[in-house]
């Protein structure tokens, strides 16, 4: 039962994570999170691999089992899945967070990139088996406009803002950004939320609205169906301007046991992750085919143009946990159910 409630919150949580922006959990009430996890303890799905040797069957023990999330969280993995020494790893992709939460809490996966808020709510409901490696993707949220009116947070004054992501948190950053900016997000602006990114586009497009915030590659694909698009502010830079740290999206999040069981093996994967993350910033157009090869994003063109827009990193260290911590504590302020409850204590942070 326990496993259960552990499956219960953490699969509910993940439900919700947004694959191609800021992936977030939404607040979902206790019975409500028992209720979708009741089915999942049982189907879980299982990391299948072929028949093999006992020699292949060892080298398949030894390797480090990775998931990764369709959209930007991946993006930076992609060299490294090429690479020479992905025989190391075993990479698997997935369509949605909750189908990797149950096999990285039970241990069939040994790490994952995911969004940043639930790599905190996996450390709070697995009692701090997991901690977060290193941030792979800052902001990528933008705001677009129709129009030339908007060329700083103040001029959303008396606007109409459409955007995804009521109660999660996109809407977070909006609002924090907005009221560190003397801007009312209750008074002063309308936000109107969709239910997809398809749909708030769909609206500009009707000139029903002109504004909206949304996520790469997302905003990439908007710009080139909308005539007179453009990004109007960088959500990033304007988090930046209002905390003095960077606004996270992504991270790869790892089981505990798998780093302690073999440092050096962890060690040596970082490295690899850091050239992958390398090379996605300076060979734009082979870590786009390698995107599309892989599933992380339909199309190639769409990847090459997006991925200088999508902030690619590989953060760590001190740097990583400023970072995530300012972060967290304005998600924490607007809903602790967004992070699990509580903010991650410093053993939640991989000191290499």
């Amino acid at each position: 039962m326990k496993l259960k409630r552990i499956f219960a919150a953490v699969t509910a949580f993940a439900l919700c994570a947004s694959l191609a922006g800021c992936g977030a959990a939404a607040t979902v009430s206790e019975s409500a999170a028992e209720s979708a996890a009741e089915s999942a303890v049982e189907a879980t799905p299982a990391v299948t691999e072929a028949p093999a040797t006992e020699e292949t069957a060892d080298a398949s023990e030894a390797a480090l089992r990775i998931a990764g999330l369709k959209g930007p969280t991946t993006m930076g993995l992609v060299n490294l899945m090429s690479d020479e020494v992905a025989s190391n790893y075993n990479f698997t992709m997935y369509g949605a967070a909750d189908e990797i939460v149950p096999l990285l809490v039970k241990g069939d996966l040994d790490a994952a990139a995911v969004p940043a808020n639930l790599a905190a709510t996996l450390y709070n409901k697995t009692n701090g088996a997991v901690e977060v490696a290193c941030i792979n993707t800052l902001g990528v949220l933008y705001i677009v406009e129709n129009g030339e009116t908007v060329n700083s947070v103040g001029d959303l004054k008396g606007q109409t803002i459409v955007t995804t992501g009521k109660g999660t948190t996109p809407e977070y950053v909006l609002r924090y950004v907005l009221t560190e900016n003397g801007v009312d997000p209750d008074s002063d602006v309308t936000i109107e939320y969709c239910s997809e990114a398809t749909e708030a586009l769909s609206k500009v497009q009707a000139g029903e609205a002109t504004i909206a915030m949304l996520p790469q590659p997302f905003v990439t694909s908007a710009m080139s169906q909308v005539e007179g698009l453009r990004v109007a502010l960088d959500m990033n830079e304007e988090w930046q301007k209002v905390t003095g740290s960077k606004l996270v999206t992504g991270v790869l999040v790892v089981r505990k046991d798998a780093v302690e069981n073999d440092p050096e093996a962890f060690a040596a994967f970082m490295d690899g992750y850091a050239a992958s993350v390398e090379a996605a910033n300076s060979d734009l157009e082979g870590t786009a085919a390698l995107c599309e090869q892989y599933g992380v994003v339909a199309k190639a063109a769409l990847a090459q143009k997006a991925l200088p827009q999508c902030n690619i990193v590989f953060e760590t260290g001190d740097e990583m946990k400023t970072d995530l911590e300012t972060y967290f504590k304005v998600l924490y302020a607007a809903d602790p159910a967004s992070v699990g409850g509580t903010l991650p204590a410093d053993d939640f942070y991989y000191a290499g």
